[in-house]
């Protein structure tokens, strides 16, 4: 493109970036539970409840507004997410400051939710759409953000815990939160129509064409694929978040960690959940998204039932470590399998949709760990059960290869690597 007024799509990606950065914050609530717990007088279980709330608001959010981003665009979709995720944590303020727990639930839970939806898919569309010939990788970095986020909030939430007050801490990041996410979501722009980067910016062309072009969402949701992939998305968030939202306690118990050090491997694990995002969403535009997740599949069922067993602390933290890193990857290869699957025209959209298994799935996840570590008290028999999950969605992910093997035997041979051996540079490159 030689538009002079183009702009540059690697800031476009620096700017999802900060969203994702600040609502990834999230990811470290784990590090609220026990001071927060303490000044509601009640246990962590209930306390995890305004974090299942959230996620399960950003799941409905993404669900029912996707549609609403796609019309007004990812600039006044950032900007409207950075005012109701910081009014959520100022809210949650007030509520710690007046020690009143449903309060808490309202403004972090419900009305940070909401915010947390619409500053996950304002910049996603986007930057598919600007890198068509690096679905995977563009994805990646923007949503690499959300998982590293836990690395600079988790300890930074529990220096301010200890130094201010918890209170003050959370007025401070609701401040914090609303510049960053506002601030970011000004460069956001949709590419012109038709957009697609010259080979000498990219060293790539346009053998990367979709499984099919440009499904609607109405049809999208009538088809086979997309329940394969919600149901995918679903069994790998829930098993994931339970793992991360009960992260710090686990580490407390099972390796003996202090607050402080728990928190800092939290923050560990949001390099890995955010590294997880960048490098294997990457490496899934040569291996292919399919064939990924069959791998994930696979690895995190054996993970999940070996890790209790595991009397070495270096082992357990390497498992977790990886199966966390495999479980950000999910959301960085969704939007990039969707634009694969049913082209980029609905994909905002479409995505929105398959994420409504994250609303679902962000209560179903830690309500299950919970019932079965309150009922059993066995970290062992609560993660065995996770790993039977895995291999429900590693068959999903074979079935979804084979149906789509099938539904392409008839096209070209281009198109079939496109999904299958997503995205292989021609033979002249």
């Amino acid at each position: 493109m030689k538009n002079k007024t183009l702009k540059n799509r690697w800031l476009i990606a620096a700017s999802a970036i900060g969203i994702h950065l600040s609502i990834g914050s999230v990811y470290a609530y784990s590090v609220m539970t026990n001071p927060v717990k303490e000044i509601f007088q009640v246990e962590g279980s209930d306390v995890k409840w305004a974090f299942k709330l959230a996620i399960f608001f950003l799941g409905l959010t993404t669900t029912f507004l996707g549609s609403w981003t796609e019309r007004v665009g990812p600039r006044k979709t950032g900007i409207t997410a950075g005012i109701l995720y910081g009014s959520g944590m100022l809210g949650a303020a007030l509520a710690v400051y007046y020690s009143w727990l449903p309060l808490f639930y309202l403004s972090y839970g419900v009305l940070g939710g909401i915010g947390l939806g619409l500053g996950y898919i304002a910049p996603v569309s986007a930057l598919v759409k600007w890198f068509p010939d690096r679905k995977g990788l563009a994805t990646g970095m923007a949503i690499m953000g959300f998982g590293f986020s836990a690395l600079i909030f988790g300890p930074l939430m529990q220096q301010l815990f200890d130094t201010v007050g918890i209170a003050t801490a959370f007025f401070y990041l609701g401040l914090l939160f609303m510049v960053l996410i506002t601030g970011s979501s000004l460069y956001l722009a949709p590419p012109p129509d038709n957009f697609f980067p010259g080979s000498s910016e990219t060293g790539s062309d346009e053998s990367s064409a979709a499984v099919q072009a440009d499904v609607s969402a109405k049809a999208a949701l009538h088809s086979g694929r997309f329940w394969y992939l919600w149901f995918m998305m679903f069994i790998n968030i829930s098993c994931g978040i339970a793992l991360i939202s009960a992260a710090s306690p686990i580490m407390q118990q099972a390796l003996r960690f202090t607050p402080m050090k728990a928190a800092a491997m939290v923050g560990v694990i949001g390099v890995f959940n955010g590294l997880g995002r960048l490098v294997w969403s990457g490496l899934s535009d040569y291996a292919g998204r399919i064939n990924i997740f069959i791998f994930f599949f696979l690895f995190q069922a054996l993970a999940y039932y070996f890790l209790p067993k595991t009397g070495a602390e270096w082992l357990f933290l390497a498992l977790l470590f990886t199966v966390i890193s495999m479980y950000g990857a999910g959301f960085a290869l969704l939007p990039a399998m969707v634009g694969d699957l049913f082209g980029t025209k609905s994909l905002g959209v479409i995505n929105g949709r398959i994420l409504s298994s994250w609303a679902l799935a962000g209560i179903a996840g830690p309500t299950i760990y919970d019932m079965i570590m309150n009922k059993t008290g066995s970290l062992n028999i609560t993660l065995s059960i996770f790993a039977l999950l895995f291999v429900v969605a590693l068959i999903l992910a074979v079935l979804m290869r084979m149906n789509v093997s099938k539904k392409l035997s008839g096209t070209g041979h281009g198109e079939k690597r496109s999904f299958l051996n997503v995205y292989s540079k021609r033979s002249a490159d």
